[in-house]
C-alpha cells in the first residue's frame, strides 16, 4: 500500500516551490560564488541545454596537475568502518595517534575472537574513541580462550598502553596526527580534529544530530531510533539527514538576520512569503543536485525480477517513509514543515543515489608500518622488536581506510565520458576526506572536464549496463567507436 504522506498534501505548493529547477542565471550565479568562497581557479560551471551542467577548464591543465579540492556537501563515515578507524566528523582525517589508532585495531580483534568463543559481554571501553552507544552494546570483556586463539599474542597491557598513551611505538613521532576533539555536545560519538571542526559541523547540522545528554530526552531517544534504523537499513538516511538539518539551520540564520534588521521583538513582520524565500533560499545548494526520488532512480538488484520492480520500487518508498517518520520525530521544524515531506525526502535521496561518491582516506598506519620496513640495519631490527609482534597480531588487514560515502557539489557537476580527462585521485598530500581530482591527460583551455563513472576498461556492452543506472546511454567517441 502507497504511504501516504499528509505533510505532502498540506504543503504542497511549497513542495513545489522547492523543487521547481533553477533558472540558468541561478546556477551560473551560484557556482560562481561557489569556486569564488572555495578559491578554486581554472575551472568553471556552465549550463548546457542537452546535457544539464559541466565542468569546464578556464585555463590549460597538464597531465597529473591538479584541478579540484571539493570539499563535500555532506558525508558519512560508514558505521562498521567507525569502529576501526577513528577520523574526524567533519573532515574525515584520522586522528588521536598511531598508538590510538592501532590500539582500537587491536582492541576490536580480541573483542571479535572473544565473541566467538562465547565470551560474556561487559563494557571496557571507557577510553575507547569514537565508539557510540550501539558499539557499546557489543564491547566483550578479555577472555582467556579469545586470546589464546590470536596468531601471536600480545604480552598483556599492550592493547591498553597503545590506546592510553603510556606505550610509544619507535618512530612514531614522525607519523604525528592531532589529537581527537570531542563534541562539544557530550555525544561520545563525534569527534575531531581542531576545534573549528567541532564548530564547523555543529553550525551546519551536528546541533539538530547531536544525541548528548544535554538534548532534550524525547528528542535524543528519537534520534537514537533514527540512527539505529540507518545504520541497519541505508546509511543514505545519514546523509538525508544531514541534508535537511543543513537546511533547517541555514533557514534560521536567514530569518535571524532578517529580523537583526528589522524591529527584533516584533516577530510578525516576517511574512509567509519571506519565510518561504528564506527556506528557498536555504535550500538552494540542494536545489541544484537533485533530479529524481530515490525509489524512481535506484537501480534494480540483480537478483530482483523484473516483473517484481513495481514492487520492489514500493518498498523503497515505504523504507523512506519508516525513516522520514523517525527522523521527523526528532528533528521536525513547523517553519520548515515541507522539508519533512516524502516527495523532499524521496528527492534528496535520490541526488545522493546518482551523486554520491565514496569517501576514502588512507591511514596512516600503513606508512607508519612501511617506514619501519624501510629502515636499515640496526635500527629496523630494534624497532621491529616492539612492530613486529603487533604487526602479526593485527594480521594482513593492519591497515583499513576511513571509509563512507559523500556528496561532492563541484565534482556531482562533473559529466561522464569512457575516455576521460580528468579522474579522482588521492596524492600523498591528501589526509582529508575532499575530493582531488587532476588532470588525467592534457586539458586545453576552453575543454569540457570528464571523469568516468564506471571502469572505462570494461567491454562496450557492460559500460552501458552500467551507466543506464545513470538513467543515461553514453555518446562519448570510445562508445560511439566501439558501437556494434
Amino acid at each position: 500500500m502507497e504511504p501516504v504522506c499528509p505533510i505532502g498534501l498540506a504543503c504542497a505548493s511549497e513542495i513545489s516551490a522547492l523543487l521547481s529547477p533553477p533558472s540558468p542565471l541561478q546556477v551560473q550565479e551560484y557556482y560562481h560564488n561557489l569556486l569564488s568562497s572555495r578559491g578554486c581557479s581554472g575551472i568553471s560551471v556552465k549550463q548546457d541545454g542537452n546535457f544539464g551542467k559541466g565542468v569546464y577548464a578556464d585555463m590549460d591543465f597538464k597531465e597529473g596537475e591538479l584541478v579540484l579540492k571539493d570539499p563535500m556537501f555532506v558525508g558519512v563515515q560508514h558505521s562498521l568502518n567507525k569502529i576501526d578507524c577513528l577520523v574526524c566528523s567533519f573532515c574525515f582525517r584520522f586522528i588521536g595517534s598511531i598508538e590510538l589508532q592501532i590500539g582500537r585495531r587491536l582492541y576490536m580483534k580480541q573483542l571479535r575472537a572473544n565473541e566467538s568463543h562465547g565470551c560474556d559481554v561487559g563494557n571496557s571501553s571507557q577510553h575507547f574513541h569514537g565508539m557510540d552507544s550501539s558499539d557499546e552494546e557489543e564491547n566483550t570483556q578479555q577472555c582467556t580462550s579469545g586470546i589464546s586463539k590470536t596468531k601471536v599474542p600480545l604480552p598483556e597491557g599492550v592493547v591498553e598502553s597503545l590506546m592510553n598513551g603510556q606505550l610509544v611505538l619507535p618512530c612514531s613521532e614522525k607519523f604525528t596526527l592531532l589529537p581527537a576533539v570531542p563534541c562539544p555536545g557530550g555525544c561520545g560519538e563525534a569527534y575531531y580534529c581542531s576545534m573549528l571542526c567541532a564548530e564547523a559541523d555543529w553550525e551546519s547540522s551536528h546541533l539538530l544530530l547531536c544525541t548528548g545528554e544535554s538534548s532534550d530526552p524525547a528528542r535524543r531517544e528519537a534520534l537514537l531510533k533514527f540512527n539505529k534504523h540507518a545504520n541497519e537499513t541505508n546509511d543514505i538516511f545519514i546523509l538525508a539527514a544531514k541534508a535537511i538539518s543543513s537546511t533547517i539551520l541555514r533557514y534560521r540564520k536567514l530569518k535571524a538576520a532578517s529580523l537583526g534588521k528589522q524591529v527584533k521583538h516584533d516577530t510578525s513582520c516576517v511574512s509567509n512569503h519571506r519565510s518561504l524565500s528564506f527556506l528557498l533560499e536555504a535550500w538552494r545548494p540542494i536545489s541544484m543536485g537533485h533530479k529524481r526520488r530515490w525509489w524512481d532512480c535506484i537501480a534494480l538488484p540483480d537478483d530482483v525480477d523484473s516483473s517484481d520492480e513495481a514492487s520492489f520500487r514500493l518498498q523503497i518508498k515505504e523504507l523512506a517513509f519508516e525513516s522520514l517518520q523517525l527522523l521527523k520525530a526528532a528533528i521536525f521544524d513547523k517553519e520548515c514543515e515541507p522539508l519533512f515531506s516524502l516527495e523532499i525526502y524521496g528527492h534528496i535521496i535520490g541526488m545522493f543515489e546518482l551523486n554520491n561518491l565514496d569517501l576514502v582516506v588512507a591511514s596512516p598506519v600503513e606508512d607508519y608500518f612501511l617506514y619501519i620496513d624501510d629502515l636499515t640495519h640496526p635500527n629496523k631490527e630494534e624497532a621491529e622488536k616492539i612492530t613486529q609482534p603487533i604487526l602479526d597480531a593485527l594480521g594482513e588487514d593492519y591497515s583499513i581506510c576511513c571509509e563512507g560515502t559523500a556528496f561532492f557539489p563541484l565534482q556531482s557537476c562533473m559529466n561522464h565520458s569512457c575516455c576521460p580527462n580528468a579522474k579522482a585521485f588521492k596524492r600523498d598530500e591528501d589526509k582529508d576526506g575532499q575530493a582531488t581530482i587532476i588532470a588525467h591527460r592534457f586539458i586545453r583551455k576552453g575543454e569540457e572536464i570528464t571523469i568516468s563513472y564506471v571502469d572505462e576498461d570494461l567491454p562496450f556492452e557492460e559500460r552501458q549496463a552500467s551507466l543506464a543506472d545513470y538513467g543515461f546511454r553514453c555518446r562519448c567517441p570510445k562508445c560511439i567507436e566501439e558501437e556494434p
